[in-house]
């Protein structure tokens, strides 16, 4: 079967929540659980402190800013994202957590300005708000035609993948896990008569034939598979060896994407037996803009990451990064300076995964797989 590039837009973690709730039309209770800040509009000053005036009741649109038109030119067929934060008004806060992410559930046409075709949920901050605000996230996503992954209320329904439709009448399935290592609490597992996300204690053999059995099972003849994964540190450009391992399993499995994300900056890509690993995308929206204490890693850059694959094999012709800034909480065009420090760490960390990765004139880095055998 051939055809055109099947196009997919990747995105890191869009954390809506606390300080980004605060600058929506619609803000939240501002209260806070945490043990220095217990004031969401604090992060708004922080940010402000740092960069500038933030207005309020900004546009739903605010957050994403110059994020909007290149996605539209870009003309993605899918288009998924790490949504972490509960849509919640709750108050059931979850023991144990020293930062707890809320959005507004009347603010969620600020996540459906980015018209997302699936949201992935298993991830460490679905639940900040206990199940009664898990249960009003589904809800108001599905009420808001956001489609989802991850989460549900039972295993059954966390496992289920998000199915989008492709041309020629086929089907990107998207599967959302969640690892203890990002710092998942293990109660907030799913299971047959309880809610929760489909989490995964570790990275083990074991778990990852249980995840592609289950993309044997539901993959069709044309299908293509994306698996996400929320796991690891928030900081650091190493990878795990048993990350690592997990990945190829998946894909020896079925998967023909690894979306992982987790890391508060991006971490090494790999394009394996042609099939590209993303170990951790990074963050695209959040309110970190005036927190200090790890500039090395110049989190304040995102990156939009175009995914084209090939449509009869999900192998990866090419992959488009663009680099974004985060700047009063409004996501704008990286400085060819910054892209080019960008470009250099990523070029280097990725060496070890033998990926290439090249910068061009307008500001995007480009992957290819590797030549030859």
């Amino acid at each position: 079967m051939g055809g055109e590039l099947v196009t997919l837009f990747l995105a890191g973690d869009v954390m809506l929540g606390r300080g980004v709730d605060q600058i929506l039309p619609h803000p939240g209770d501002p209260a806070l659980p945490e043990a220095y800040v217990t004031d969401a509009r604090t992060y708004v000053e922080l940010a402000e402190a740092v960069n500038g005036t933030i207005p309020r009741r900004a546009p739903f649109t605010w957050p994403w800013g110059e994020a909007l038109d290149l996605l539209d030119a870009a003309a993605p067929d899918a288009r998924i994202l790490n949504l972490e934060t509960s849509v919640t008004q709750s108050d059931d806060v979850a023991p144990g957590k020293a930062v707890h992410y809320r959005m507004h559930p009347a603010n969620l046409p600020c996540l459906a300005a980015a018209r997302p075709d699936a949201s992935v949920l298993a991830n460490n901050h679905v639940l900040d708000y206990g199940r009664p605000g898990l249960a009003e996230t589904l809800d108001s996503l599905a009420a808001a035609g956001l489609r989802t992954a991850g989460a549900g209320q039972d295993l059954e329904e966390a496992r289920r993948p998000a199915a989008l439709s492709l041309s020629g009448n086929r089907r990107l399935l998207v599967h959302s896990l969640g690892m203890a290592s990002s710092g998942i609490p293990h109660s907030w597992a799913a299971t047959a008569d309880r809610s929760g996300i489909d989490l995964s204690d570790e990275a083990s053999d074991a778990a990852a034939a249980e995840v592609t059995g289950r993309i044997r099972q539901a993959k069709r003849s044309g299908d293509l598979v994306v698996v996400s994964v929320h796991w690891g540190s928030n900081w650091g450009y190493a990878v795990p060896r048993d990350q690592i391992r997990f990945a190829h399993a998946l894909v020896d499995g079925g998967a023909d994407v690894v979306h992982g994300h987790s890391s508060h900056h991006p971490r090494p890509f790999e394009v394996y037996r042609g099939h590209p690993v993303f170990y951790g995308c990074g963050d695209l929206i959040d309110d970190y803009e005036g927190i200090g204490g790890h500039e090395q890693y110049r989190d304040d850059l995102r990156l939009l990451y175009l995914i084209s694959l090939e449509p009869d094999t999900g192998r990866l012709d090419h992959a488009r990064l663009v680099p974004l800034q985060a700047h009063r909480m409004r996501l704008r065009h990286a400085s060819r300076e910054d892209t080019g420090w960008l470009h250099e760490v990523l070029a280097r960390t990725s060496r070890a995964f033998a990926t290439h990765i090249t910068h061009d004139p307008e500001g995007t880095l480009t992957v290819r797989p590797p030549q030859g055998p």
